[in-house]
């Protein structure tokens, strides 16, 4: 479990900078950015630790080998002199994917066989298309790299949101939005738009001290060097903290509103968050200090027809702006025409970022005066 290697979080492109602050600030070592993730260093107890602990992240490569390799023969040949049985078990399926750049290997599926067949040949351990445990190869200027996924199901699956509504945002996403826009837990978040209540319950989670990867399993519990103590000891109980119910969401769907409280309780926050069925117009600023509004409004382009929702966007504006000053708006859409139409006082939007075939931004205010 001391071992010292490479291990690479996997970020939404645009989101790289946010994760490795995250990660800094969680204390991890060697912290870079780079294309689509962030890299540190560290070893087993790490990627444990980073699967349980980053939000922003949406899996944990730990890149555990590699050597050159000019053509297939030489492939399987150095493959085989990987310990195998020091990751891997011989009795878990696993999973072999390929990549291949500037290389004189070129047909990644060709190279990913190799690579399997020099797994189950050595260790014996069966190949299956839906493993959780997958071995990634990146072949690049005939240096492959091996990495191993220790994450299975990608992290923004918590474990505890069953509900989910319409264009939902991912999780890690959400709580990478939030960090954007300067939320550390102690100011109030409202969500207007709320549907699954993604925005309200990572702000709430974030309040409370819980670990993201609290409810749920990881692939790197079925490798070899797997210690269950190890783990337990990285699980941290909730902190001894007063919920306060600081976190609303409203939705004018009552099933929407169903679901996320719902998914509120399973995920132990009915204290911290409070759901209601009210349209727009009903929004009202809570008592108490100025927060933060954050939504996931219709895009047009996955839900509703996007001409009818300029006047959604502008009756969005007209609301905050008259019953939310002092607060921060954040609002997460893929057309920046709608954004606009909300007439709010907009810093410079933040980066593409993919999201279910689209590419979303945050628009975010300072302060509404």
């Amino acid at each position: 479990m001391d071992s010292d290697f490479e291990i690479f979080l996997v970020a939404p492109p645009g989101l790289e900078p946010h994760l490795a602050a995250e990660a800094r600030a969680a204390g991890f070592d060697g912290v870079t950015e780079q294309a689509g993730g962030v890299a540190l260093r560290g070893g087993w107890a790490e990627a444990m630790r980073a699967n349980l602990d980053l939000r922003g992240a949406v899996r944990v490569l730990v890149r555990f080998a590699s050597f050159r390799a000019m053509h297939l023969a030489q492939l399987d040949k150095r493959a085989r002199k990987v310990d195998w049985s020091a990751i891997l078990r011989p009795d878990v399926p696993v999973k072999v994917e390929a990549v291949c750049r500037a290389s004189r290997i070129y047909h990644h599926k060709a190279a990913a066989q190799r690579i399997a067949r020099a797994i189950t040949e050595t260790l014996g351990a069966p190949l299956a298309e839906d493993a959780s445990v997958r071995i990634l190869a990146r072949i690049d200027d005939d240096l492959c790299t091996l990495s191993i996924d220790t994450t299975g199901d990608p992290l923004h699956k918590r474990g505890h949101k069953e509900f989910v509504g319409k264009a939902p945002l991912r999780e890690n996403m959400a709580a990478m939005f939030l960090a954007e826009c300067g939320f550390d837990g102690s100011q109030p978040v409202v969500d207007p738009m709320c549907g699954s209540g993604t925005f309200v319950l990572e702000a709430a989670e974030i309040a409370a001290g819980l670990q993201p990867g609290r409810s749920r399993t990881f692939a790197f519990e079925q490798l070899a060097l797997f210690d269950p103590a190890a783990l337990a000891a990285l699980r941290r109980p909730a902190p001894d903290r007063t919920p306060e119910p600081r976190f609303l969401g409203f939705d004018r769907d009552q099933g929407a509103i169903r679901g996320a409280a719902a998914n509120a309780a399973r995920a132990g926050l009915s204290a911290w968050c409070r759901f209601a069925c009210q349209p727009l117009s009903a929004l009202e600023r809570p008592d108490g200090p100025p927060g933060l509004v954050m939504i996931n409004p219709p895009y047009g382009a996955r839900i509703g027809e996007r001409k009818q929702l300029f006047g959604l966007y502008g009756a969005l504006g007209t609301v905050l702006k008259e019953r939310f000053r002092g607060w921060r708006v954040g609002i997460v859409t893929s057309d920046a025409g709608l954004a606009k139409a909300t007439a709010l006082p907009f810093l410079e939007p933040g980066p593409q970022v993919a999201h279910g075939g689209l590419k979303v931004q945050l628009w975010r205010t300072a302060p509404l005066p």
